[in-house]
């Protein structure tokens, strides 16, 4: 159960800030709401407390998973294989974009990132990469406990040393 002033993970959109927990009646049913605030923006986000598991709402990662995802950027990179045409791995990405998970969000950065040194990207890569980029970065940054401007330059200067060309 999350609190007032907490931060958490909401799957897609990123860093969010729990503003209240309210009870609403709806349909003549008495629930509890999340009342959540997108970090860096002014949308907020109702959600009915019994739903936070089923949207995949988490904790922000702890140091292990942040070494975990570091690591990911660090280690070099080639694919494993050919290139799988660009409506299956619009497919992959967007399902690990929307599961919430670090690690899967920090691959689909890693690949798009890899794959922008060796060709150019199509408008539907560059809008997952800025996706992934934005929820890998605000994550780790507020994790982390550094400006995401810090944890860019990092993040980029990982990526930069482990690229391989096809």
């Amino acid at each position: 159960m999350f609190k007032i002033g907490d931060k958490a993970v909401y799957p897609a959109q990123g860093l969010v800030e729990i503003e209240s927990i309210e009870s609403r009646e709806i349909s003549g049913t008495k629930s509890d709401f999340y009342i959540l605030r997108i970090v860096n923006t002014d949308m907020t986000i109702i959600l009915p407390v019994a739903n936070v598991e089923s949207v995949g709402m988490r904790d922000l990662v702890d140091s292990s998973q942040i070494a975990e995802v570091m690591d990911l950027f660090r280690n070099e990179y080639h694919l494993d294989g050919p290139l799988p045409s660009w409506s299956r791995r619009q497919k992959i990405y967007q399902d690990k974009i929307r599961s919430g998970n670090l690690r899967e969000v920090a691959l689909v950065l890693r690949e798009l990132c890899f794959l922008k040194e060796n060709k150019d990207l199509s408008y539907g890569e560059k809008k997952y990469l800025e996706q992934a980029r934005k929820l890998v970065i605000q994550e780790l940054a507020y994790a982390h406990g550094c400006p995401e401007e810090e944890m860019t330059t990092e993040i980029e200067s990982l990526l930069a040393h482990s690229r391989n060309v096809f």
